[in-house]
């Protein structure tokens, strides 16, 4: 085998299959990407037994062949060669990889023991990569990182016709998106990692179209997978039932308020200083103010009081500020709406492009509020 390659489509190649690699897999092959050269180019694999990740990269095959190699050292190599053409050749069990005056010789592992990549299911639909990643990004951000609960580190994708529906939660947030799409399939549904996900909208932000598919209900293997301009990459879907959601957004409400995204944001990192992460940062809703509180008795305390546009009768509410500047980054938005239903209840975040234009209902972010002392 041998063929030369330029250094940036390299790398990005085999940062894609890499993220299908695992850190503690169960075969030693799986710590590699197998490279395979033929007439239609370089062909990068990697796989984990639950997400595999193709990559074709454009390259001058002097010579076809396949070989295996420890994907993380490959890819740091990648990232680190000098902007030049690399060159890759197998002289007997070690590759050569030669770019400029940098040159490395990388040991081999057995092609024979990999194996078999699953097929991607066919396609249920497509999207622009940005507006996928940015779908993603917002529903993620609400995936529970608790893995003895696998079911809430997941996002649960969802067809309707012509509507995509992403959710996540951890049971103290809530976050729904939902889009119009070019779906031929009337109804499908999966449940995938969050972290898997994530990391493949973030690639493919930039793309002009991801393809998305998903295995039907009957197939043998659950898979959904996701495939734009030579990357492709496949995952197995979790086991178990994403928990009902709809009946947690409210129809009603009994207030609401209107605040800049980007003032809140600060008065929140700013009054959230004096206590823990996890402590309540209070909130008294009032017309045309919204005061911020955070500290009691002997501890640190802090205040402060930004504009707002309120409507319904004052409250005064408490939540993980974390969790809040989540919500504030998710709703991509100048403004952001609150709508309450009480004190005690779970508040909605929506975005508004300006402070007395239509809400985007499109997403929503819904918080748990949270109890605190007086």
């Amino acid at each position: 085998m041998r063929f030369i390659v330029e250094r940036d489509a390299l790398a990005d190649g085999v940062m894609w299959v890499s993220r299908s690699l695992s850190a503690r897999p169960i075969m030693p092959v799986l710590l590699g990407v197998l490279i395979k050269a033929d007439k239609q180019g370089v062909h990068l694999s990697g796989y984990d037994l639950e997400t595999s990740g193709k990559a074709e990269v454009a390259a001058d095959v002097k010579e076809e062949g396949t070989v295996l190699v420890s994907g993380k050292l490959l890819s740091d190599i990648a990232r680190a060669l000098p902007n030049k053409p690399v060159t890759f050749s197998l002289e007997g069990n070690r590759v050569s990889v030669i770019s400029g005056s940098a040159k490395f010789a990388l040991p081999t592992l057995s092609v024979s023991d990999y194996p078999n990549l699953p097929e991607l299911p066919s396609e249920t639909g497509r999207l622009s990569g940005d507006l996928f990643a940015e779908a993603v990004g917002q529903v993620a951000v609400a995936a529970g990182k608790d893995d003895s609960l696998p079911v809430l580190t997941g996002v649960y994708v969802e067809i309707e016709e012509n509507k995509l529906i992403l959710a996540a939660t951890d049971r103290y947030r809530l976050a729904v998106r939902e889009l119009n799409w070019d779906a031929p399939r009337a109804s499908a549904s999966a449940l995938i990692r969050a972290r898997t996900l994530n990391d493949a909208a973030k690639s493919l932000a930039g793309v002009k179209s991801v393809s998305v598919a998903l295995a039907a209900a009957t197939a043998t293997e659950r898979l959904i997978g996701f495939a734009s301009e030579g990357k492709v990459m496949t995952s197995r879907m979790l086991d178990g039932t994403f928990p009902p959601y709809r009946h947690l957004l409210p129809s009603e409400r009994s207030a609401t308020a209107v605040v800049e995204v980007a003032p809140f944001v600060d008065s929140v990192r700013r009054v959230a200083l004096v206590a823990d992460k996890t402590v309540p940062l209070r909130l008294a809703f009032n017309p045309g103010a919204l005061t911020l509180e955070a500290g009691v008795g002997d501890d640190a305390q802090a205040t402060e009081e930004i504009e707002i546009a309120f409507d319904g009768e004052a409250l005064s509410i408490a939540f993980n500020p974390t969790f809040l500047l989540d919500g504030l980054a998710a709703v991509n938005s100048p403004y952001v709406e609150i709508a309450f239903t009480g004190g005690s209840k779970p508040a909605v975040l929506s975005g508004k492009s300006s402070a007395d234009g239509e809400s985007d209902f499109s997403y929503r972010y819904l918080l748990m509020p949270m109890r605190y002392s007086s």
